[in-house]
């Protein structure tokens, strides 16, 4: 006989496929401390911290003969639910308070946590096994972790690491699927995971990259105007450099995939570049960085890399408006002072990557100088801007460390 504790979506314990909690009349402040317990057990607990967690804005005169009356109704409603105490039991010891969680508990955010690092352990040896462990992992996932406690502040960063934990596993998933060109497959798993977390960006923008492979441009744009409004209307986000990328990214698709007629085809195949450098997005750099390597002649000229990384006083997190001010701010330097052959893309939101092709010798540290230069004489914003370079050979990657 097995125990079975649910945390991640609706709180539940159920032993045969039937709740115990039916029955219970559910005290807030029990089971408030009940998953307090569950989230730290087997740790000792101090009845100072428990009652700073979850009591701190109650009055009390003896607030630990308090806690220990709440400890003592839980232990008796414990009693009642559950068959015996070697499933859950609250001891005392040395002055510490402690949940001991017997074997035959199974608490389905450990759960995941095995099956993930199972996956984890299964990805360059057997990737089929690695697919069945991280979907059975995601299965268990049915919302935030102990989400009816909205504003619990202790819960802050337990639930981020399970909804981080989360996120990166459909991340392996989608990676995985990716490599066999399985696209219906990942966007049938996103709108799975959209559905538990609709606010996380990056499930998004799987989607819709997975809707233009398929060539279901349509389905992509009314996704992305879905997204777009959701964001802005219960979040006050109004775009992102991810969300501009991927509404242009769409645009290109629909272009590329409308009807052509014979007589339109030098309007849509000239590429009417504006003097200057290429700008593009960062997918289509790296394929024009590969074809650059294989393609590239010794022609007494090198070609070089450059990586351009933002640096502020104070880390902007997700504050959009930095990054769009630094977006626009870099755009310009790069299309005054690079060539016309130079290629860039915004690699992220705090990095620009530019391919210089037939760079003279001794010349690299010119353009880099031009580049700070103008950038310096225009930022009034204290972005500093590290900038890096190396030359491109065949085995050269995209790495700066």
């Amino acid at each position: 006989m097995k125990l079975y504790i649910t945390t991640l979506g609706e709180f539940d314990m159920s032993i045969n496929g039937q709740s115990v909690m039916q029955d219970v009349s559910r005290s807030y402040k029990l089971f408030k401390l009940l998953q307090y317990f569950l989230t730290f057990k087997n740790k000792k607990l101090l009845p100072e911290t428990i009652i700073d967690n979850l009591w701190q804005d109650q009055e009390s005169t003896d607030p630990k003969n308090m806690i220990r009356g709440q400890i003592f109704r839980l232990r008796q409603i414990l009693k009642n639910i559950l068959p015996g105490e070697e499933f859950l039991n609250i001891t005392f010891n040395n002055g510490y308070y402690i949940l001991e969680v017997g074997s035959d508990v199974v608490i389905d955010s450990d759960e995941m946590e095995k099956l993930i690092q199972k996956g984890n352990d299964l990805m360059l040896e057997n990737r089929e096994a690695a697919i069945k462990a991280y979907r059975e992992a995601v299965s268990l996932y049915k919302g935030g972790y102990l989400w009816e406690n909205t504003y619990e502040v202790w819960l802050v960063p337990v639930r981020s690491f399970y909804k981080r934990l989360y996120i990166k596993t459909i991340e392996n998933l989608i990676a995985l699927y990716s490599e066999k060109d399985d696209n219906e497959t990942i966007v049938s798993l996103c709108e799975e995971a959209i559905a538990k977390e609709p606010y996380e960006e990056k499930l998004h923008i799987f989607m819709i990259e997975s809707l233009l492979k398929l060539g279901k441009i349509k389905n992509a744009l009314n996704h992305f105007d879905f997204m777009q409004v959701a964001f802005e209307k219960d979040m006050g986000i109004t775009s992102t450099s991810a969300m501009r990328e991927i509404h242009r990214r769409i645009q290109n698709y629909s272009t590329e995939k409308s009807e052509l007629n014979i007589k339109e085809l030098d309007k849509k195949l000239d590429e009417k570049q504006k003097n200057g450098p290429l700008l593009c997005d960062a997918e289509y750099f790296r394929f024009l960085y590969n074809s650059h390597k294989r393609l590239r002649k010794e022609n007494g000229q090198q070609d070089y890399i450059t990586l351009l990384t933002l640096r502020t006083a104070n880390d902007p997190s997700d504050d959009s408006e930095v990054y769009s001010t630094w977006n626009k701010l870099m755009t310009f330097v790069l299309d005054t002072t690079l060539r016309k052959g130079d290629i860039y893309t915004f690699w992220n939101d705090t990095q620009v990557l530019i391919m210089l092709p037939d760079v003279k010798e001794g010349a690299i540290q010119a353009i880099e100088k031009r580049i700070k230069k103008k950038y310096d004489e225009l930022d009034k914003n204290d972005f500093r801007v590290t900038i890096k370079s190396k030359p491109i050979e065949k085995n050269t990657n995209l790495n700066f460390k």
